[in-house]
């Protein structure tokens, strides 16, 4: 095991690349219409210390609570920075966050202050939001923020002179506290310190920690731990320059824009690249070509370049299990897809795949400075530099979920192989018992079920019936409307891919039938986490009432809403 390494505050690390390379790029936004915006760490660093000037000027008590709300930016990593150098909290709030879960935040991190980002009400929840925002709330507007109320930023800078020194913050002060998605209940406010916040990067940077001209693309959620920790704050520890998306319909220029050499996603994304290249390029076919010298790297290069992703040096997936088969295609294209294993509580310092050392469908070994065991029950423990300092005014949940130790219960089951290597194999609380009295762990299953191409996410349930199923969602364009025959060979494929499944799973794992729904899963209607994530007990609250005919069909594939087929 390597060792692991304690870096200063982010703080210090962003003025220390300002006096040395000042005007070198660092963030690239694209802005509608106008191009890309362009912004070099010296100027990041002035209007960090602007804005925390300001910030100073409102007289708010020291370890306010500010919160931000809006898509990823560069100007929302500057607020988030700003509110450090004045001695503040910041306090993310998804942008697709429903009104009801934003005031809950709000209120419960007593929120002095709002800054108000990119928002436009059409990739996000704005129109919802904004109409429940307290009236008597201050807010601050950034750049491509929607029309609102609030002092902008524009006006912030002008009007104000860099501050003279940021507020003086000791590593185990409190920079941020981030509210989990929770996939069920309310959501708990982990509190984190900018020891555990620098962390991941100490943990990781003798593996594949990121170099001062590497590039990355930002897009996933700042809101979430894991873009903090993968792109905001490894970018300046390690001085790299960060690019950002502007939408999902500009996702692959913005991709090839940013040529990004390190790469951090969730499974569903690796799945949809897998599984549009597959579509273009069948399997069958692929395996031919790759097979022929020199015709085999051409093609492989070729599709790496289409996805945007020839730079990239090191993949990374976490949040979910991404299936073995998906991971082994990655790599035998040359792409260095690397699984972690993290979570809020832990900063995401837990477990990474090591170069070398990649075992498709385990999340590797420890990182440096993490200490792992599994308890009797199957349950993983760990005890990490990322470590949280608990969950805000919850006392008691924080200490029911530590051990006496000091180890944190993760909620994940799972077990290792003779190289120390982790499997995840469910969470404790998604394991559901059948009428027979068998327990199911649903998460394998549907990481195997999610390679199938078309499918966009996956439920394996059916607690308290005979047998378990499946309820799937399609991805979009999946299937042309009215293609009688494409839904019949997709509807084919699917049946086999089920058998295949079905023949490896013991006896009470082996599925009735997989249900396709027919209206999409999204985080409006709470079926998804904002990080897009399955939230089981909504599914199952919404679909259980239908298994018992569905399972009665005698049909592999069964189509919601549809009468059971005579086939």
């Amino acid at each position: 095991m390597g060792q692991f390494i304690q870096f200063s505050s982010p703080v210090e690390h962003l003025r220390q690349w300002a006096q040395k390379k000042p005007d070198d790029l660092y963030l690239t936004q694209p802005i509608p219409g106008e191009g890309v915006m362009e912004l070099t760490w010296g100027e990041v660093f002035d209007q960090a210390l602007r804005g925390a000037r300001h910030l100073l000027e409102l007289g708010l008590p020291k370890g306010s609570s500010i919160a931000l709300l809006g898509r990823n930016s560069a100007h929302w990593i500057i607020a988030d920075f700003a509110i450090w150098m004045a001695g503040h909290v910041s306090v993310p709030l998804y942008p697709t966050q429903s009104a009801e879960s934003a005031n809950y935040v709000l209120n419960h991190s007593e929120v002095r202050l709002l800054i108000i980002g990119r928002m436009d009400g059409v990739a996000d929840n704005w129109n919802a939001l904004h109409e429940a925002l307290p009236e008597d709330l201050p807010l601050i507007t950034l750049p491509m923020s929607p029309p609102v109320r609030g002092t902008d930023w524009a006006d912030i800078l002008a009007s104000n002179e860099p501050l003279d020194e940021p507020v003086t913050r000791g590593m185990e002060d409190l920079a941020t506290i981030i509210y989990t998605s929770g996939t069920t209940g309310q959501p708990k406010g982990v509190m984190h310190c900018f020891r555990s916040l620098v962390a991941p990067a100490g943990c990781a940077a003798d593996l594949w920690g990121p170099g001062e001209h590497d590039r990355m693309l930002s897009y996933l959620p700042l809101a979430h731990i894991g873009e903090r920790v993968a792109v905001e704050i490894p970018s300046v520890i390690f001085g790299f320059q960060v690019f950002f998306n502007d939408a999902l319909e500009t996702f692959v220029d913005d991709l090839r824009r940013a040529r990004p050499t390190r790469f951090f996603s969730v499974p569903r994304l690796w799945t949809k690249f897998y599984q549009a290249v597959n579509a273009k390029l069948p399997p069958a076919k692929q395996r031919l070509l790759f097979a022929i010298p020199i015709v085999g790297s051409r093609v492989k290069r070729k599709i790496l370049e289409g996805l945007g992703l020839d730079s990239v040096k090191v993949g990374l997936t976490a949040a979910a299990p991404l299936s073995a088969e998906i991971i082994t295609w990655y790599r035998n294209l040359g792409l260095e897809l690397l699984e972690v294993f993290g979570m809020s509580e832990n900063c995401a310092t837990s477990h990474a795949a090591r170069i070398g050392e990649v075992r498709p469908g385990y999340v590797g070994t420890p990182l440096n400075g993490v200490e792992c065991r599994i308890d009797e029950t199957g349950e993983i423990l760990v005890k990490s530099p990322g470590q949280m300092l608990g969950y805000y005014k919850m006392p008691e949940e924080t200490a029911a979920n530590l051990t006496e130790d000091g180890f944190f219960r993760t909620g994940d089951r799972g077990e290792t192989d003779k190289q120390g290597r982790l499997k995840i194999t469910g969470r404790t609380k998604d394991l559901f018992k059948t009428s027979k009295g068998k327990y199911i762990a649903p998460v394998p299953i549907e990481s195997r079920l999610n390679a199938y191409p078309g499918l966009e996410a996956v439920c394996v349930t059916g607690p308290g019936f005979a047998q378990p199923f499946a309820l799937a969602m399609l991805s979009p364009g999946a299937l042309p409307s009215g293609d009688n025959a494409a839904r019949e060979a997709f509807e084919s494929g699917l049946a086999a891919h089920l058998d295949d499944i079905n023949d490896s799973l013991d006896h009470h794992e082996r599925l009735g039938c997989i249900v396709i729904v027919r209206e999409p899963w999204t985080t409006a209607s709470g079926m998804l986490t904002p990080t897009l994530k399955i939230r089981r007990n909504v599914i199952e609250d919404h679909y259980l009432a239908g298994a018992d005919g569905w399972l009665g069909t005698g049909q592999r594939v069964v189509w919601e809403g549809e009468p059971a087929s005579d086939r």
